[in-house]
């Protein structure tokens, strides 16, 4: 069998490089292979019906980025046309669509194909890959599913015999009409902040169960002029001198930094909300930092409302009508919607790759992922992951690692097309040197001891979803290879 695509390529049945995932890892990686001339070499492969992951998935409302876009786009591809200092989810989508668009990205791409399974066979030094729309070998794959994919939903005792509508806020569902409905939230964090407000005073009620409330601080957020764009697009070096700007500004993992941020969230919070019992309630008991920073002008208002309730505490069960807290009262709800959060450790992908020794990537990782500088993994040969374990941020943007990442990819792509049967895999004693040097750098920061329970900690206590230090420190560390850290063959 083979995958089939959109004429003139037709069907494929083989490929030298399987990019899986289309979001901005996924294009990110196109692009630089598309720069390098691989373009013939190449197939994307994408489960949703369009490009854009998480910015294509995430649609609920006031859905926008807490990165300036200036610095959340791709260094190649400048977009003048922000109408915001912080990106809305539209816009994002749209640029997203429209790199794919410029760097011809659509006669190497199937959308609406889901990677069911993927098997190392050493004995023909290539990827066995099953997907939904047809089988392909590939003699490098390269995983750009995310970290932020797979929705997060707590297993509350009683919630399939609820008899309302419930959905989670990455699969938001327009389609449910909120006008009138008394509505649950359950989870305070990066999603809920920004559509609670918006669905405020359009349901009869909003009930938000805050297991853990987060620090808060404004989002400096305006309209980018029509003058401003125009300078943009005449003269594209102005904004990468803000992009520049950004770059140095963005928060860093300085922890001398903390307390006079954690300071100007005590007075904000102090400023948006009189009533002293609801601040007690809205303030944090762990340093500022450990936890998302949740940047917001519109959330300390919103729980102000008369017909938006906070109740502190975790939901603990749902019954036919509601839901129930811990201290055993119940609260009505038509309407369940779950903002919380995704499952960065445990990524679905993991459990259909398997690798050379016929164990799943899950398995190997046990609950704790480990990739030697996010990319590679021992027993996967050819194996390469974008917004791999230990590289996602507390600070700056995402996408300069992930094209930092890319360049590093075609590095080792570089040292493969070399070897005798093309395979390049990360020995498994510099991985765990790896690992340790990244559970050293983290020892002692705010992630790892700011006295909070985080979505960045592993099933094993590990802290296995941060880079522990500045971004331009990763960009160094991986811009060159040691051969002598592969296996080569």
């Amino acid at each position: 069998m083979s995958i089939m695509i959109d004429p003139p390529r037709g069907p494929v049945d083989h490929v030298d490089i399987l990019v899986v995932g289309a979001g901005f890892g996924g294009i990110a990686m196109a692009d630089r292979l598309l720069r390098e001339g691989r373009g013939g070499d190449i197939l994307v492969v994408e489960a949703g019906d369009e490009v854009g992951g998480t910015w294509r998935d995430n649609t609920y409302p006031g859905c926008a980025c807490d990165v300036p876009p200036s610095l959340y786009s791709l260094s190649g591809h400048a977009h003048p046309d922000w109408s915001h200092s912080f990106g809305r989810q539209g816009e994002i989508q749209a640029y997203l669509v429209g790199v794919a668009d410029r760097i011809g990205l659509r006669d190497r791409l199937v959308t609406s194909c889901e990677v069911t399974r993927a098997r190392w066979g050493d004995d023909t030094a290539r990827w066995n890959v099953d997907t939904s729309r047809g089988q392909v070998l590939a003699r490098h794959l390269i995983v750009a599913t995310g970290a932020l994919s797979a929705p997060s939903v707590p297993p509350l005792p009683g919630l399939e015999g609820f008899d309302g509508e419930v959905f989670h806020s990455a699969r938001w569902r327009h389609d449910i009409p909120l006008a009138g409905k008394k509505v649950a939230v359950v989870g305070t964090g990066a999603s809920a902040v920004q559509f609670v407000p918006e669905i405020a005073g359009t349901a009869d009620h909003v009930t938000v169960f805050q297991r853990t409330p987060g620090w808060i601080l404004p989002r400096f957020d305006r309209s980018i002029s029509r003058r401003r764009r125009a300078l943009y697009r005449r003269v594209p070096f102005v904004q990468k001198i803000v992009r520049g700007r950004l770059y140095v500004l963005a928060f860093t993992p300085a922890r001398f930094l903390l307390r006079l941020f954690e300071w100007f969230a005590r007075f904000y919070l102090l400023v948006k909300v009189r009533d002293r019992r609801m601040r007690t309630v809205l303030t944090p008991d762990f340093s500022i930092g450990c936890k998302r920073v949740l940047l917001t002008g519109q959330w300390l208002p919103a729980l102000c409302r008369r017909d938006v309730t906070l109740v502190s505490g975790a939901a603990t069960s749902v019954t036919p009508g509601g839901l129930v807290d811990s201290g055993g009262a119940e609260h009505p709800a038509d309407v369940i919607i779950f903002g919380t959060g995704f499952q960065p450790t445990e990524p679905p992908i993991a459990r259909v790759v398997t690798g050379s020794d016929g164990r799943t990537l899950a398995a190997h990782w046990d609950g704790s992922p480990r990739a030697h500088n996010g990319v590679t993994v021992a027993a996967f040969p050819n194996l390469f992951l974008m917004f791999g374990p230990n590289t996602s941020l507390g600070h700056s943007s995402i996408v300069y690692m992930l094209e930092a990442q890319a360049e590093h990819v075609l590095r080792l792509l570089e040292l493969s097309r070399r070897a005798d049967r093309g395979t390049v895999e990360v020995r498994a004693e510099a991985l765990d040197r790896y690992s340790d040097r990244m559970d050293r750098e983290l020892a002692g920061t705010v992630w790892n001891d700011g006295g909070c329970s985080s979505w960045y900690i592993d099933s094993r206590g590990r802290n296995s979803t941060l880079w522990p230090t500045f971004t331009f420190r990763y960009r160094r560390q991986v811009r060159s290879v040691d051969p002598a850290d592969f296996v080569v063959g």
